[in-house]
């Protein structure tokens, strides 16, 4: 067993044996999956179930978490643990009590939005910006009670904005960068960031090169570079990793998180044919196997050991331990 206790904001891969091993072998305690994009409610429910197939197969690497406790039982076991999470509010429909009946399933997670203009909030591509819905109101509410994770990631200035002001818990973005370290569409503004450190919420860092100034050719150093002036702006305690990783997926999924049913033409995310297909990976980051890799960059770059294991997770297990829990 690793000592340090990592987890991975968010990850979204063509999930196998070789992927679990990977993750085994970098030391990840635990990772947020994504398990809907476009899906309906009853899609979702055989994502669910594929899930629960996959824990059946292989039981020696990995466990579901269905309260953050479990991430805890994970790391001590050698095992990795896998928290659920929608990048899109299509699951719940148009019906709220969803919310609840998916946070029962073992939901932890739920963006208001992927990209586009939603039920409940503006994407990051909309022209216009129109902030949180009367629903969206009422799912903040909603899922503040029962213990979901609000997040940003894909969502305009004013939606988050206001998403967390509304929210009485923790909003969290799980996957993105700061603009001024590199201005995708995706990543946040400084007004953004404070804000979610003052809901007492998180910033998980990306890796997608898309995300990231010189895109694969980002080097550790400039990484860790953004990694320090962020933890300046929003404190060590608000900053983890969210790595956004897609391995072994075919393009096939990229057109489908991009376009889902709702285009016959094809979205190019940030605008550019450049960005039709997968990006190169990283040099110093491929896998999960190198999680260590970038754990050792920061140490590299000045930060104590203490603050390295907060961002290399244990930030984010306080979060989910603190967040996830149903209110009376």
């Amino acid at each position: 067993m690793h000592d340090l206790l990592m987890i991975d904001g968010l990850q979204y891969s063509h999930w196998n044996e070789e992927i679990f091993r990977q993750m085994q072998a970098g030391g990840l305690s635990a990772v947020h999956a994504t398990i809907a994009y476009h899906e309906n409610a009853r899609e979702t429910l055989s994502r669910i179930g594929e899930w629960n197939r996959r824990f059946e197969t292989w039981p020696e690497l990995i466990r579901p978490v269905r309260e953050a406790s479990d991430i805890r039982l994970a790391h001590q076991e050698g095992r990795v643990g896998i928290f659920f999470g929608f990048q899109n509010c299509s699951p719940i429909e148009d019906d709220i009590s969803l919310v609840e009946v998916f946070r029962q399933l073992g939901v932890l997670i739920m963006q208001l939005t992927y990209n586009n203009q939603s039920l409940l909030a503006s994407g990051c591509y909309e022209t216009e910006d129109n902030g949180i819905s009367r629903f969206g109101r009422q799912v903040i509410r909603e899922m503040n009670r029962v213990g979901m994770l609000i997040d940003m990631s894909h969502s305009a200035e004013r939606s988050t904005l206001e998403a967390i002001e509304l929210s009485s818990r923790p909003v969290i973005v799980s996957h993105a960068n700061p603009s001024s370290f590199h201005a995708a569409k995706r990543n946040k503004s400084n007004a953004v960031l404070r804000g979610i450190a003052e809901s007492g919420g998180l910033l998980g860092f990306s890796t997608y090169p898309f995300h990231l100034k010189g895109a694969s050719g980002c080097t550790l150093e400039s990484f860790c570079d953004m990694v320090a002036s962020t933890a300046e702006l929003m404190g060590v305690e608000h900053i983890g990793i969210g790595t956004d990783l897609c391995q072994q997926q075919p393009l096939q999924v990229l057109e489908w998180m991009r376009n889902g049913r709702w285009s016959k033409d094809k979205d190019y995310g940030e605008g550019s044919k450049d960005n039709a297909n997968w990006p190169a990976p990283l040099q110093w980051f491929r896998d999960s196997r190198d999680f260590p890799v970038i754990a050792q960059g920061l140490r590299d770059r000045g930060f104590a050991e203490d603050e390295v294991r907060n961002i290399m997770g244990l930030n984010w297990l306080r979060l989910l331990e603190n967040a996830t829990t149903a209110q009376d």
